[in-house]
């Protein structure tokens, strides 16, 4: 991948250049990012039965399917967002990145 939108990066230092980077995109951009997130989740979560035999894979994989989770979160947050400053007649520009914590203790 050419440009890294890891949010897990971001979450540390939350108006990184990945989360500068995200506010700019286009809702497109933003769907492939799902999709290939989605693409990378459901390989490791196919992958933990082959890595059962090694602890570090295992643990590893485990890591990243967490980390993907919480990307996953944030692009559809800001998915959401977007559509819903478009919808009502605003500029779907204003829509951020919200921080991983913020976005994670939302009420489903």
């Amino acid at each position: 991948m050419q440009r890294s939108y890891c949010f897990a990066k971001a979450a540390v230092n939350d108006r990184s250049y990945a989360a500068r980077v995200m506010d700019r995109v286009n809702d497109e951009t933003i769907a492939a990012k799902i999709e290939s997130l989605v693409a990378e989740e459901h390989e490791l979560r196919s992958r933990e039965a082959a890595d059962s035999d090694s602890n570090f894979r295992l643990e590893s994989d485990r890591d990243r399917i967490q980390a993907i989770e919480v990307e996953l979160d944030r692009c559809w947050d800001l998915l959401r967002q977007r559509r819903a400053l478009r919808d009502a007649g605003a500029d779907p520009e204003g829509a951020h990145v919200r921080d991983a914590s913020t976005v994670e203790h939302y009420q489903q």
